[in-house]
């Protein structure tokens, strides 16, 4: 084999496998460049409130890992960045990365002065469109990195003038523009993870009319302390308190008209976030619809806790429709019980939908030429000699589970260069 070019690696995605994969590829000693869309690390786990397998906040792991990457001079970090093109061969990649202008330098001190100036306010997409934050906004509290960003809309409007001379250190920059930045790289891990499925396409659940069907991304961000309400689990349509709350598991999943396949993960996501409900409200009812319940090994015994509280129901059957009372905003819930063959109609406050993981590779491939399974993962790990693919991008997976399998990617993509 002819010897690599470089033995510099890409990563691109910076969730919690593409963040353990460049973590564990620059303390091996090889330089890193880590590519990601938002302006800020961390991915879906930034946006949880707990994660499995401790029911700890996020923050607590990324902060770890936020460390390691500071204290890490292999490490070059793009955000608001995409990879738009890769040819070449392994030990021998020719890589594009477009970098879209965030319109604030590496002078940002955070000081927030931008954000009272700026009077326009866009839909939160932290919080998955529930709030509004300011066009001039820091995405999150433990944002990574930790400097505010400026909506392309008040960049173009009146006050972005306004907004640039609240900032006392000209962190601000209206002309800064979209720059192409061009590498050769020797081994490239891909890891962009997953989106929620679209829940507006399940239109028999009224996701998008009904204000108090929302999704169990949504509900992870009502729970967390900078959610749209400080924690506070509350209806969307009037701020109170739900009494009566309903799951409903495999919500577009297992389902040949949406995703065909179990994402494995949202089961123990409903159990998990029945508790979230129980925390705050210990008289509230919660109805778990479900076809199976799949929680393995040590989560067995989470299942089996939550199921033996007396205020979570769990029915086994597929609801087939939600309708909603017009006055109150209540819903109701028609549903076929599997096991007697009867049908109910079930009423609720607030209803949950378990939507499943989609992988983004399967709207934003990889650009060069990979093979995907019938459901848009990429078929393997080892996509191509000296390309990876991790996480989510090649299968539905835990957090754990990510950080493990980034940390195998990051291993894989490191023997490529090795052999060579």
């Amino acid at each position: 084999m002819a010897k690599a070019v470089t033995q510099s690696i890409l990563v691109v995605g910076g969730g919690m496998s593409g963040l353990s994969a460049a973590i564990e590829a620059a303390e091996a000693g090889h330089e890193v460049y880590l590519v990601e869309k938002n302006p800020y690390l961390g991915g879906r786990v930034a946006q949880l409130h707990k994660y499995f397998p401790k029911l700890c906040p996020p923050y607590c792991g990324l902060e770890i890992n936020f460390r390691r990457l500071k204290n890490n001079p292999k490490v070059r970090i793009f955000t608001l960045a995409e990879v738009t093109s890769i040819s070449g061969s392994e030990g021998d990649w020719d890589v594009s990365i477009k970098l879209n202008p965030r319109y604030v330098n590496e002078k940002c001190t955070g000081c927030n002065k931008c954000s009272e100036a700026c009077t326009m306010e866009i839909d939160n997409p932290f919080n998955y469109g529930m709030d509004k934050i300011k066009a001039a906004y820091l995405p999150h509290d433990m944002a990574f990195p930790m400097r505010y960003v400026l909506d392309p809309a008040l960049v173009k409007g009146s006050e972005a003038k306004k907004v640039k001379e609240a900032c006392p250190y000209d962190a601000i920059d209206l002309d800064m523009q979209a720059q192409t930045v061009q590498l050769k790289m020797g081994a490239v891990v891909w890891a962009t993870g997953w989106k929620p499925y679209d829940a507006a396409k399940l239109d028999t659940y009224g996701f998008g009319t009904y204000p108090n069907v929302i999704t169990n991304v949504m509900m992870e961000r009502l729970a967390a302390y900078n959610g749209p309400t400080q924690g506070k689990i509350l209806r969307p349509s009037d701020g109170k308190a739900p009494e009566t709350i309903a799951f409903i598991q495999c919500a577009g999943s297992r389902d040949e008209n949406h995703l065909p396949f179990c994402s494995s993960i949202c089961c123990l996501a409903s159990l998990k976030q029945s508790t979230y409900i129980r925390e705050q409200y210990p008289d509230a009812k919660i109805t778990i619809f479900f076809i199976d319940i799949r929680a393995t090994d040590r989560l067995e015994d989470f299942y089996r806790k939550v199921k033996e509280d007396p205020n979570i129901q769990f029915f086994k059957g597929k609801v087939a429709k939600i309708e909603q009372d017009a006055a109150t905003s209540n819903l109701i819930l028609r549903v076929e019980d599997t096991t007697t063959m009867s049908l109910h109609e079930i009423p609720a406050e607030l209803v949950v939908l378990a939507t499943g993981m989609q992988p983004n590779t399967s709207e934003s491939p990889v650009p060069t030429s990979l093979a995907y399974d019938d459901y848009g993962f990429v078929a393997a790990m080892a996509a191509r000699p000296g390309l990876f693919a991790s996480g989510c991008t090649r299968t539905p997976a835990g957090v754990s589970e990510s950080v493990q399998d980034g940390t195998a990617a990051a291993l894989k993509a490191i023997q490529s260069l090795v052999r060579r």
